[in-house]
């Protein structure tokens, strides 16, 4: 499959400042500005975030669809929130809505505080036990011609039939983390796995645990999604200079724990990939081509947070080496959101796609 580009909707106006980490409300007139401009700038997904004290997602994602012709909303979901049979047809009902271009997303939860928010009490490995579960439900759902009983460690229902199905049988899911049990539900049941910006050697070893789970089960490899918040000028000079200003909004923001309330901004974090980060910055501020790890340290890894940081050529041959290793979902996304998503879109993507482009013409003519 081709190489494909996802960004990330934000709702909020206020959120779209430099270094924004936030969500504080609900522009409407914003978020339709901003689906437009991702679809019109030749992204091809759009990631629709969830946390306990956001807007909707269901409801955003629908949005989004509605006021796009192309872009594919991929709908982040916990399986604490909505009973699985209900979540089968709302997410039919979606991908109906959007014409097939919905993608879920698994979110089974880093944070305990965060789930007790939302009355989950149950513990990290009890959670991707349960998303497992969750995602056989949703396709036995989706794939049933009559009605279907389910009795297991953490659902029961008897005799469930929904009218409702997707307009391509399923819907892709998509699991993220860098856990090994990230990883076992992720090569057991995904059709894209999500990582978060490391170093090439690093994301290539994550790679080879979710397809050696996917191997032992004998499925097809899942695509692997991986995110980064580049930071591009004209020059690198001028990039590094835009980088450290960023990096000093990102520093004053995080000494509010609100702007940041996904995650711990102060201690140890309490999921592995925020963890992984934070090692990694350790060994390094700049790895690789130009893979910057101090925003990670900034915000304590709070979500996707490292950096590549150049000229639009810089950030693109960037791309290409994760695309070498196995990458072929890239998600960019910046810390002046609807300001970066076009800069990317304007210099970032037409690069990559036209080296990926020559590279399948020279290898068509070898």
């Amino acid at each position: 499959m081709p190489v494909e580009f996802i960004s990330a909707v934000h709702t909020d106006s206020g959120a779209s400042g430099p270094a924004a980490s936030s969500r504080t409300g609900l522009d409407v007139d914003h978020l339709r500005k901003y689906a437009r401009a991702l679809d019109d700038g030749g992204f091809d997904h759009t990631l629709v975030a969830y946390h306990s004290a956001s807007p909707d997602a269901f409801q955003i994602a629908q949005f989004v669809a509605t006021h796009t012709e192309r872009i594919r909303p991929i709908l982040a979901h916990r399986p604490g929130v909505i009973f699985p049979t209900h979540a089968a047809r709302a997410l039919a009902t979606l991908d109906r809505i959007s014409d097939g271009r919905l993608t879920l997303h698994i979110i089974s939860g880093g944070s305990d505080e965060e789930q007790r928010r939302e009355g989950d009490y149950l513990n990290k490995e009890e959670r991707y036990e349960r998303s497992d579960e969750y995602i056989q439900i949703l396709r036995k759902v989706w794939q049933a011609e009559g009605p279907v009983s389910h009795e297991g460690k953490y659902f029961r229902f008897e005799g469930y039939y929904s009218d409702v199905k997707p307009v391509n049988g399923l819907v892709p899911i998509s699991v993220g983390g860098s856990s090994q049990d990230a990883y076992r539900v992720g090569g057991r049941q995904g059709d894209i796995f999500g990582l978060w910006g490391e170093p090439l050697k690093e994301t290539a070893e994550q790679i080879a645990a979710v397809n050696a789970v996917a191997d032992a089960a004998g499925r097809p490899h899942p695509r692997i999604w991986v995110s980064f918040r580049p930071i591009i000028a004209p020059t690198e000079e001028l990039a590094w200079e835009k980088a450290h200003r960023t990096l000093g909004v990102l520093k004053d923001q995080a000494k509010n724990t609100e702007l940041l309330r996904h995650y711990r901004t102060t201690g140890r974090p309490a999921n592995v990939g925020s963890q992984r980060l934070l090692d990694i910055a350790e060994r390094g501020e700049v790895q690789d081509r130009c893979l910057w790890t101090a925003p990670a340290v900034a915000t304590n890894a709070a979500g996707a947070s490292t950096a590549l940081v150049g000229t639009p050529e810089t950030v693109a041959q960037a791309l290409l080496d994760y695309v070498d290793i196995g990458c072929d979902l890239l998600s960019i996304r910046g810390y002046d959101p609807l300001n970066d998503a076009i800069d990317y879109a304007r210099h970032v993507l037409p690069l990559v796609r036209q080296e990926l482009a020559h590279r399948a013409t020279a290898s068509h003519a070898a």
